[in-house]
């Protein structure tokens, strides 16, 4: 009898293990989105096929803004549930983001109409950092939707940041130099009160879409992206 039970109790626990090791994510494998050559698979947001303005360039192996006016830049790709990676830094005063789940629609004129944004800002000197509510909208929040789980995790304007960004199963998780930053469902009630008490109230398509392109924003100042990779999920 001993041995039966123990017999059952280990079915038990496998049976257990393997239930859990279903619901989680399944990885796939890295994969570079910049090879520190060229902007092969990006292209200027509603100008797919076309060149990337030369105002987006190649820097030192790092994707460089020098000037505005250029648009946003998008993966060639859409991607739904994924683990991103990058590095950015910004200049002196300057504002940018990475925005997800961007629908690329003319009817939609700029990314973040339909797409969250990780805000990458100086928050020593860009006002946004003292704008929104508690924080919002300083580096590493999602921009004017929630306050940050860490503060000040950014490093000064010219120094390099790493950001983590991972959107899984209805879920996300910002990170900022190892920090968790934010945390939040991607739909659902929870989200749709979020957007209710932000800016986005009853903009048509914000956060509507579990799948879409990731940009990098113009949003007039100098900015640098490098390292940046990405797996689906």
């Amino acid at each position: 009898m001993k041995f039966l039970r123990l017999s059952v109790g280990l079915l038990a626990l496998a049976l257990t293990v393997n239930v859990q090791a279903d619901n989680l994510p399944k990885k796939g494998k890295w994969e570079s989105l910049f090879d520190g050559k060229d902007l092969k698979g990006w292209h200027t947001y509603l100008k797919a096929g076309e060149p990337a303005s030369d105002k987006w360039v190649v820097d030192d192996g790092a994707i460089h803004l020098k000037e505005g006016r250029a648009g946003d830049l998008v993966t060639d790709k859409e991607y739904g549930d994924f683990e991103l990676e990058l590095e950015w830094k910004i200049e002196e005063g300057g504002n940018s983001g990475v925005i997800y789940h961007v629908h690329e629609d003319p009817q939609f004129k700029a990314t973040y109409r339909t797409g969250p944004e990780m805000q990458v800002l100086d928050n020593e000197r860009h006002p946004d950092a003292k704008q929104g509510r508690d924080g919002n909208r300083t580096a590493g929040a999602l921009y004017d939707l929630q306050k940050p789980i860490t503060m000040n995790t950014a490093k000064p304007a010219g120094e390099w940041n790493k950001a983590r960004l991972i959107v899984h199963n209805g879920k996300a998780e910002q990170y900022l130099n190892g920090k968790k930053t934010a945390e939040y469902p991607t739909s659902g009630p929870e989200w749709d009160k979020m957007v209710s008490e932000s800016k986005f109230k009853g903009w048509e398509g914000f956060g509507k879409y579990s799948t879409g392109h990731i940009a990098l924003q113009d949003h007039g100042n100098k900015v640098w992206f490098r390292n940046i990779r990405i797996r689906e999920l």
